[in-house]
């Protein structure tokens, strides 16, 4: 068999030139609508305002759609036919929560109270937070994170956050588990694998743990404290940012450039988008609510053993001297420990009772922000990274919930709230 000869360098690109010729097909390159956005999208003098329109425009849709579900359906069902008809029909109910049976305090909750934030029971506030506050808020957020993942912004509001993440040891891959993280915690800590070094991954993942709150905690913010939920994220966000920086100097480790692909802009198809949805809202109920309802046993039992009351005598003097607020605060963030929306609902309730001020109630919704992550975070935490990184992770949050707790008091104070 007669070997064949071996082509030359110039008759290689010959051929290239050759079968290019016959398969490539050449035309005018339209400019269009698509390719106006992404560029306008991407470049810091017009993809700034870009991006601040998109994020306004998502906490707007956010607040109309959780507050026409909570404030609309939720509240008058479950405060004026729901808990008034739970109340009369359930046995062993006594004048006040101490007379009334066990059962009755873990289930109902107080026989006095006339909203399912106050109450307290596993059938009141627990089913209350649950599908009346934080489901509509869960649905609200994954929507708008779907419609920004399918159609190919969340790329290049990485590239924009790039420089800024940078400042603080991170790239702009951060803001996506960041994103991630203001939907749920979970799912963020996991996120946080697209970072590519060691050091990258421990900061992400503490900073969310300790500064980022949930959709399910902003959606209860919400309900109490409107007109302040913007002010405490900016000071969450200002948290995350000052800490990061410290952890970017006392880490070692390297902080690599982003590299990252830019897809064209694309229309979300309404069956992936309703097929993810679908799937973030089952993983929510599957995992929240049974931290729900677990985290109000556990604390009706704390406080009906006595541990809750003991508690708040030891720690009395930190929280009213150096936090301002009252001992009360102690459930809530025992509370905090299981799920962290159900805890500033146990807020609530103290204010609503007359126990905590404006000023207290937003020191205690900050303590509770940058207190422990909630027992899934916690774990994932631990899974991700392991006992050491876990147990430096907890040294961050201790010092962050100090500092940024007496800082918070410090300000309401001046501000005279």
């Amino acid at each position: 068999m007669k070997a064949k000869a071996r082509l030359s360098v110039d008759e290689r690109w010959e051929l290239v030139d050759e079968i290019s010729k016959r398969v490539v097909l050449r035309g005018k390159y339209k400019h269009t609508l698509k390719d106006v956005l992404s560029d306008l999208s991407v470049r810091p003098a017009t993809g700034i305002p870009f991006m601040i329109a998109v994020l306004y425009g998502f906490w707007m849709f956010f607040g109309a759609f959780a507050g026409f579900f909570t404030d609309g359906l939720a509240v008058p069902f479950f405060d004026d036919h729901y808990l008034p008809a739970l109340q009369g029909a359930f046995p062993g109910a006594g004048p006040t929560m101490a007379e009334s049976s066990p059962l009755y305090m873990i289930l109902v909750g107080d026989p006095n109270a006339t909203n399912c934030f106050e109450a307290f029971g596993v059938l009141t506030s627990a089913l209350f937070v649950a599908f009346g506050v934080v489901l509509p808020a869960i649905v609200a957020f994954y929507l708008i994170l779907t419609i920004l993942e399918d159609c190919g912004y969340l790329p290049r509001l990485a590239t924009l956050a790039d420089t800024v993440l940078h400042k603080i040891g991170l790239h702009g891959f951060a803001i996506v588990p960041t994103i991630l993280s203001l939907g749920c915690n979970v799912p963020a800590v996991y996120g946080c694998r697209v970072l590519e070094t060691k050091k990258q991954r421990f900061m992400m993942m503490t900073l969310l743990g300790v500064f980022i709150p949930c959709a399910a905690q902003i959606g209860i913010m919400r309900e109490l404290i409107p007109q302040y939920t913007g002010l405490i994220l900016i000071y969450l966000f200002f948290g995350f940012f000052a800490m990061g920086a410290l952890l970017n100097k006392l880490i070692p480790g390297r902080s690599p450039e982003i590299l990252i692909d830019v897809p064209p802009y694309r229309s979300p198809q309404r069956s992936n988008v309703l097929r993810k949805l679908g799937l973030r809202v089952r993983h929510f109920l599957k995992t929240a609510v049974p931290f729900v309802i677990l985290g109000v046993v556990v604390v009706n039992l704390l406080y009906w053993t006595g541990v809750i009351d003991w508690l708040s005598r030891v720690t009395e003097p930190l929280f009213v001297v150096w936090f301002g607020v009252p001992a009360a605060t102690v459930g809530a963030l025992v509370m905090a420990f299981m799920r962290k929306d159900m805890a500033v609902g146990m807020l609530g309730g103290l204010a609503s009772a007359g126990v905590l001020s404006t000023g207290q109630l937003i020191t205690s919704v900050v303590l509770v922000s940058i207190y422990f992550p909630c027992l899934a975070t916690f774990i994932m935490i631990w899974k991700e990274g392991g006992t050491r990184d876990l147990l430096k992770s907890l040294g961050v949050l201790a010092t962050s919930f100090f500092v940024f707790g007496g800082l918070m008091h410090a300000i309401v104070t001046l501000a005279g709230v």
